[in-house]
C-alpha cells in the first residue's frame, strides 16, 4: 500500500468509526466485560464500526466558476478580434460586425455586467456561442463563399446572408443586455421596497 493509499485509509470514516468501536471495546475490557479475550473483542468492534461506517463521497469535479469562463471567453474575444480586423468586407456588413463586437466588448468588459453574467449560465453560454463558433463561422463562410460567387456570378451575393447572420446575432446579445438590466432593475426594485419596509 502506498503511503499515500496509507494516510487517505488512515483518514476514512472507516477508519474513524473502527477506531472509534475499538476504542470503546477497550472501554469494555477496563471493566472487566471483555477478560481475556479482550484483543478479539477490541479487533472484532474494530472491524464492526469499519463496516458499518458510510462509504467515502468522492470529490467534486472542480469545474471552473463562471467567472474564470469569462476570463477565458475574454481572452478568446481578442483574439476573434485579431481575426476579424485582416478580413475585408461590405461597407454594410462590416458597420453591422462593428455594432456586434461593440456590443459583446460592453458585455465582456470587467465590471459589474460580468459580475451579472456570472450568476447565469445561460448568459455565459450564449456568449461562448457568439466569439467561439457564431461570428467566426459568419465571417469565415462569407470569405470563401464570396470566392467561389466570383468564379459562378448571378446567385444571391454571400453579403446578404452575413448581413442577416450579424443581424440576428446583435439582436441575440441585445436580448442578453436586456436581460443584464432587467436583472439590475429587479435588484434595485427590491433594494427599494427592503429600505421602504424598514422604515415602517
Amino acid at each position: 500500500m502506498a503511503t499515500s493509499d496509507l494516510l487517505g485509509y488512515l483518514e476514512s470514516r472507516k477508519n474513524i468509526a473502527g477506531s472509534a468501536c475499538g476504542l470503546a471495546g477497550l472501554a469494555l475490557t477496563f471493566v472487566g466485560v471483555a477478560g481475556p479475550y479482550w484483543p478479539v473483542v477490541v479487533a472484532g468492534l474494530y472491524g464492526a464500526g469499519a463496516l458499518v461506517a458510510p462509504p467515502e463521497r468522492p470529490a467534486l469535479p472542480d469545474f471552473p466558476d463562471p467567472s474564470a469562463q469569462l476570463d477565458e471567453i475574454r481572452a478568446d474575444f481578442d483574439r476573434l478580434q485579431a481575426y476579424l480586423a485582416g478580413v475585408e468586407l461590405p461597407p454594410a456588413a462590416a458597420g453591422r460586425l462593428t455594432e456586434l463586437t461593440g456590443l459583446l466588448a460592453a458585455l465582456l468588459d470587467p465590471g459589474w455586467v460580468t459580475e451579472v453574467l456570472a450568476q447565469d449560465p445561460e448568459g455565459v453560454h450564449t456568449l461562448s456561442r457568439a466569439v467561439r463558433q457564431d461570428v467566426p463561422e459568419a465571417v469565415d463562410t462569407f470569405v470563401r463563399t464570396r470566392w467561389w460567387t466570383r468564379l459562378a456570378p448571378g446567385q444571391e451575393p454571400p453579403e446578404r446572408h452575413l448581413e442577416r447572420q450579424l443581424t440576428l446575432l446583435h439582436e441575440e446579445a441585445e436580448r442578453l443586455a436586456a436581460s443584464v438590466r432587467e436583472t439590475e432593475a429587479r435588484r434595485q426594485e427590491s433594494h427599494t421596497r427592503y429600505l421602504e419596509d424598514r422604515s415602517r
